[in-house]
């Protein structure tokens, strides 16, 4: 396999010279036929195909429902490694909690001038209802998914933070199963910390979260749009492996102060719902009158400690890309301590001399929306076009606080399996965090994206990527 020129190559230190982290894995692959390994990788497709792992794709018509690629080559993280991304991790967990209580309370921040004020109270994202509400424990984020890149040894960036519904926990747990099955030899060979109980965890952070109103064992849910959702799989797989009913709005009522669900016994009451669905669907009676998802009434239940939600309303600001650029001055301001991860440098388009600079360098810069998601809304300067990069640069002057741009990194490679052998690519890593008044859990490993096609730093599976098993030693 060749490096790729000028990207930290997470598996070889030289030429066919492995890292420590993937020294038994290479001596085993070296030993390989890479006939029998590509019809594993066919058994692989076959598999997902057949148990339903797929996506939609949103704004095409027909065949829009699409399998996500799965390469069998995993990406390895070592105990060491580990460790310091779980420091940072948890570290930013608290950071970002302590955030959306304080801006939803006394907003210290914002009177201490940390953050401008504008940048909250003009936010679409803020959702002034939430003033004053307290969830039990003042958990807000229970379930966080944390983009993480990587350009060297020991240089790990926070790309963004995902607050408020995070998704891909699923393929976590079924690309480790399906490792599991073809290869049961490797894992003999190298000792990997298990993902499995994640579904059990997230059951009991969830129900550590319960109401006060709660005085039984608590009832969990999990509240979807319905099949037509992108992550639906998901949706259903999660409540399936936690027990938790799966849901959908026109399931639920309100009933003497609590959230009740249909079942063949009359309406139970529900302790903990755990929502995919946005802030704006959750309820017609607080939000979105036109909405069919949510629950008429649920937010008032909420607010009286009826039922908890899971995440909170309103946690969708901390993922806001704007917000993003202050968190180094969030994690100090809460924790009196230095964020263990470090930033992506950004520019605020808001801001005119960085939008001055944004608009002089396009042509070099990442330009995301504040509130994008799924690689959408975004430039890749390095691989656009003119025409591309003109008619970005017509929008950000339109809007410009609608944008935020990033310098392009050295994402770190590696290796992916290919008709000619292996193969570089770019990855990135969400590790995925259980928040409850408990503690704080984090899985080992998490969901790796990688970008299949070559020199892309797209790693996103709206935009062609694929996914990886995550492998953390045990040291």
């Amino acid at each position: 396999m060749q490096q790729a020129d000028g990207f930290f190559d997470e598996m070889l230190a030289g030429e066919d010279r492995a890292r420590l982290p993937y020294r038994d894995y290479h001596e085993w692959f070296c030993d390989e036929d890479i006939a029998r390994l590509s019809q594993k990788s066919k058994e692989a497709e076959t598999f997902f195909r057949r148990i339903g792992i797929t996506f939609n794709v949103y704004g095409q018509q027909e065949a829009a429902e699409r399998l996500i690629p799965f390469d069998i080559v995993p990406r390895i993280i070592s105990g060491r490694e580990w460790a310091r991304l779980s420091r940072g991790i948890e570290q930013r967990v608290r950071a970002i909690n302590a955030f959306l209580y304080d801006i939803y309370h006394r907003q210290e921040i914002l009177r201490a001038g940390r953050i401008p004020v504008e940048l909250i109270a003009a936010n679409e994202a803020f959702l002034p209802k939430m003033i004053g509400v307290a969830p039990p424990g003042n958990i807000y984020t229970h379930i966080v998914g944390t983009d993480i890149v990587r350009t060297g040894e020991d240089q790990f960036y926070v790309l963004e933070d995902n607050a408020r519904t995070p998704s891909g926990v699923s393929y976590m747990l079924e690309n480790r199963e399906t490792m599991l099955q073809m290869f049961p030899e490797l894992f003999s060979r190298v000792r990997v910390q298990p993902v499995s109980d994640y579904p059990k965890n997230l059951r009991r952070s969830l129900a550590a979260s319960a109401p006060l109103a709660c005085t039984d064992k608590p009832v969990v849910a999990v509240l979807t749009p319905g099949i037509h959702n992108s992550a639906y799989f998901e949706h259903a797989f999660l409540a399936d492996q936690m027990g938790a009913e799966l849901v959908e709005g026109h399931d639920l009522r309100v009933i003497e102060g609590r959230i009740a669900m249909r079942t063949t016994r009359g309406y139970t009451p529900i302790d903990v719902i755990y929502r995919r669905i946005d802030d704006d669907y959750l309820d017609p009676l607080n939000f979105n009158p036109d909405s069919l998802l949510g629950v008429p009434g649920i937010f008032d239940v909420y607010r009286s400690g009826g039922i908890t939600i899971a995440n909170a309303p309103g946690t969708g600001i901390a993922d806001d890309k704007a917000i993003y650029s202050y968190m180094p001055d969030i994690v100090e301001f809460y924790t009196g301590e230095t964020a263990i991860l470090k930033n992506v440098p950004t520019w605020r388009c808001s801001e005119p001399d960085s939008l001055a600079y944004v608009l002089d360098n396009l042509h070099e810069l990442v330009v995301k929306e504040v509130h994008g998601s799924g690689g959408y809304g975004m430039l890749v300067g390095p691989a656009a076009s003119k025409r591309e990069i003109s008619n970005f640069r017509d929008k950000l002057k339109a809007k410009p606080g609608n944008y935020i741009a990033q310098p392009t990194l050295s994402l770190s490679t590696v290796p992916i399996l290919t008709k000619t052998g292996l193969a570089p690519r770019h990855v990135d890593l969400r590790p995925f965090v259980l928040v409850s008044p408990r503690g704080i859990n984090i899985t080992p490993g998490g969901l790796t994206r990688v970008a299949l096609k070559k020199g892309s730093l797209v790693v996103n599976s709206s935009q062609g990527g694929g996914t990886k098993d995550t492998w953390v030693l045990e040291e």
